[in-house]
């Protein structure tokens, strides 16, 4: 032969794109090129192939070779394509051809000692592969639990040896049962370590309850980050449709555990105040890497002394809240990742951070600029807003009694969450805070006359548009963990309290 085919994978985003590999041999000035809009790394794939094929034993054909990676319009990265690569030089340099490199999908990279080593994304470009009606896949076996995800008949190479072995009939040099190790069960913070703070803990249960964020705003040692990490214990876990949508983006960003891949609770993020734009919403130059706020999706993003962020860092938070994703445009390409989170923002009320207000020793300019580094359109997407007071010395030796712990409180937002889904049954909708503005205004079961509150509100100015229907949402989610179906007057004046307390 002198023309072979073989197949892999291409990323697009959390996406992937099956790629048809070819080869040609020819004679001539011997040489090999790689065609395809190929990165630095896929044109670097000839000297990587070629000795990994030498050190396998095996001869490099002496030839004219072109290696064409198609469709050649879509842009590839990454040295995943190797193993492709290697087996098509092989096939078309043969006199027989074996049928399963025309219908099997190939990734990984290959050492120059010819072993074949674990690449990123492997979970969305099977299951892209999959779309695209194969059924078995050849990965590394670093890879192999992520693959065996996919739904694909997987099998796991150790070397190129091992895989031209399989081809050539010998049994037993593949891997086709993947170790996975049981996940063993998260460590959830209790949320009956927070001591005091019963409007803050009640704020947390309706965040959790209805997917709302949350802003938290108090002087150290008040239990804001103890707060929000507790978060992530009272949420249910994730379907099965979610984890592998959240498994997606974290192999993408190559972030997952190898013996347990599937990521079955919602994720929580919480990037340093110093983090860049490109690391918290996503960027970078060649390769567009998922920022915190994909690495959040399906779980939460909490950030914490959110004054200290950069400017453009928070304002560029206000795109992905509204749409649920972030594209990403860049000069190598354009690329949309999810970023369906909840955000929980915990700041200080002022640079000096007293304990107490008295003791403040800011002007009262100084306090005004520092918390307005949080801008208004950010905070108008956010949906609860509390101020949390100095603990109370009586919390602190618990003459109050032991709090409620996480999993009573869990139970209360599953039963809530569960009543939220009934009502948005039929619809892409599951909790109250995803619920466009418009249906939720349609949908409003409770009496005119409830909002007479949230209508002054509107009129003095003291509430958008967007923050109406974040009241209407925050009410129906108060109505849930009550057990009711429709909200009655004190949701509603409970959701304003918690959006806007000044009103009352």
């Amino acid at each position: 032969m002198t023309l072979a085919t073989t197949w892999s994978a291409a990323l697009d985003g959390v996406g992937g794109h099956l790629v048809r590999v070819e080869a040609h041999l020819a004679g001539g000035l011997p040489g090999t090129s790689v065609i395809g809009m190929g990165d630095a790394a896929v044109s670097q794939a000839r000297d990587r192939v070629r000795a990994a094929v030498l050190n396998s034993g095996r001869k490099w054909p002496d030839k004219r070779i072109t290696l064409a990676l198609s469709p050649a319009a879509l842009p590839k990265k990454g040295a995943g394509f190797d193993l492709a690569l290697a087996v098509a030089v092989l096939e078309a340099d043969s006199d027989t051809s074996c049928a399963a490199t025309g219908t099997a999908v190939l990734l990984g990279e290959l050492g120059l000692d010819g072993a074949v080593r674990p690449i990123r994304g492997v979970l969305p470009l099977l299951l892209a592969a999959r779309a695209a009606g194969r059924t078995h896949a050849l990965v590394p076996v670093a890879n192999l639990p992520e693959a065996a995800l996919s739904g694909l008949q997987v099998r796991g190479v150790r070397t190129l040896d091992d895989l031209l072995a399989h081809f050539a009939g010998e049994r037993g040099r593949l891997v086709t049962d993947p170790e996975v190790i049981p996940a063993p069960e998260p460590a959830i913070a209790d949320l009956a370590d927070v001591l005091g703070q019963p409007e803050a803990r009640a704020a947390l249960e309706l965040a959790a309850a209805g997917g709302h964020h949350l802003a938290m705003i108090g002087p150290p040692g008040a239990g804001k980050t103890m707060l929000a990490t507790r978060l992530p214990g009272l949420l249910p876990g994730l379907d099965g449709e979610s984890s592998l949508e959240v498994t997606a983006v974290h192999s993408v960003a190559g972030t997952l555990a190898e013996q347990t891949p599937l990521i079955t609770r919602p994720p929580f993020v919480d990037p340093h105040h110093s983090a860049s734009l490109a690391a918290v919403i996503g960027g970078g130059s060649g390769w567009i890497r998922p920022g915190s706020v994909s690495l959040a999706h399906r779980g939460v993003l909490f950030l914490d002394e959110a004054p200290e962020f950069r400017p453009t860092v928070l304002d560029g938070l206000r795109q992905p809240l509204e749409s649920g994703g972030v594209l990403l445009a860049r000069a190598s390409g354009v690329v949309r990742y999810p970023a369906r989170f909840q955000l929980v923002v915990a700041a200080n009320p002022c640079p000096c951070a007293a304990a107490r207000d008295v003791d403040c020793t800011c002007a009262s300019g100084v306090r005004r600029r520092y918390l307005s580094r949080i801008s208004g359109p950010l905070l108008d997407r956010i949906d609860i807003r509390i101020d949390l007071p100095p603990l109370d010395p009586i919390a602190l030796t618990g003459a109050t009694g032991r709090p409620e712990d996480t999993a009573t409180v869990a139970q209360r937002v599953l039963a809530a969450r569960h009543r939220a889904a009934q009502r948005w049954k039929g619809t892409p909708w599951r909790v109250n805070a995803d619920v466009p503005g418009p249906v939720i205004r349609r949908c409003w079961g409770g009496k005119r006359s409830h909002t007479d509150l949230v209508d002054r509100a509107v009129r003095a100015g003291r509430l958008t548009g967007r923050g109406y229907d974040r009241v209407l949402r925050l009410a129906l989610t108060s109505a849930d963990l009550a057990g009711r179906d429709v909200p009655d007057r004190g949701d509603v004046t409970r959701a304003l309290v918690l959006r806007c307390p000044e009103e009352l």
